[in-house]
């Protein structure tokens, strides 16, 4: 299990919303995790309702500050959450972890990811989320279940494409995570405003205490939603050209395993 099992595409929108462009005045709305066998990210309470934004892309007034807090309602990029199980080696345990990506639709690439990592034998189970770049690395993330209590967790490592940040929960979370709707994921970006991604979690118990997907199985549903995301992407592109405008760019490849 390495860093390709948890995937993120960064979407226009995800990183306006995390430098504070596209919501300086916002409404609703805000990888398989790394394989590294124990360390998990935590999530926030909700936060209040945002301000209304101007459309994704746009720059905020000059002189105006970005206001916050914003929200997030993401949603599945998947059907389901999954389930991969193997070996450590230098630990000699079996590690399990269970995740699913969100994104702003589920035909766009993912915005942010979470997997939780069950080791054999240990009662701390860790929650991990790859997030978008641009935050504040220093202030952590907080997450909680519906309204429940929040847990904090803190940021690991960042590369080009997103941020790994890790909290480590004991069972009642993982219950609550099971028999919870949304985890409430707070973050602060480049403005120290909070912005609160919201992530359905329904059908998490099941896919937790259920049998892990065979990995042939994994990494062919990967080359299918990689390849579904290329089509997507070249699709946009002859629309854009038939009607005058600049191509879009394909999106980046999955890491290689």
């Amino acid at each position: 299990m390495n860093s390709s099992c948890l995937r993120v595409g960064v979407s226009a929108l995800a990183i306006a919303v995390l430098t504070g462009a596209a919501f300086a005045q916002a409404p609703k709305k805000p990888a398989a995790p790394a394989a590294k066998p124990a360390a998990a990210p935590a999530a926030p309470a909700p936060a209040p309702a945002p301000v209304a934004a101007p459309a994704p892309g746009t720059q905020p007034a000059a002189g105006a500050q970005p206001q916050g807090p914003v929200r997030v309602e993401l949603k599945p990029s998947q059907t389901e959450w999954t389930k991969v199980c193997g070996d450590d080696p230098q630990a000699g345990k079996k590690i399990c972890y269970t995740t699913r990506d969100f994104g702003q639709s589920p035909d766009q690439p993912p915005v942010l990811a979470v997997a939780v990592y069950d080791v054999a034998g240990d009662p701390t189970k860790i929650v991990r989320l790859l997030l978008p770049p641009g935050l504040l690395l220093r202030a952590g993330f907080r997450f909680n279940v519906d309204k429940g209590a929040a847990t904090d967790g803190t940021f690991e490592i960042c590369f080009p494409n997103g941020c790994f940040a890790e909290a480590r929960v004991t069972a009642p979370t993982i219950d609550a995570i099971k028999k919870g709707q949304v985890i409430n994921v707070a973050v602060r970006n480049q403005f120290n405003n909070e912005v609160t991604f919201g992530l359905p979690v329904e059908g998490f118990g099941k896919a937790f205490d259920g049998a892990p997907v065979d990995p042939k199985v994994l990494e062919a549903k990967q080359k299918e939603l990689q390849e579904q995301m290329q089509k997507q992407a070249e699709d946009e592109r002859k629309k854009l050209e038939s009607q005058g405008g600049a191509a879009a760019p394909a999106p980046a490849p999955a890491p290689a395993k």
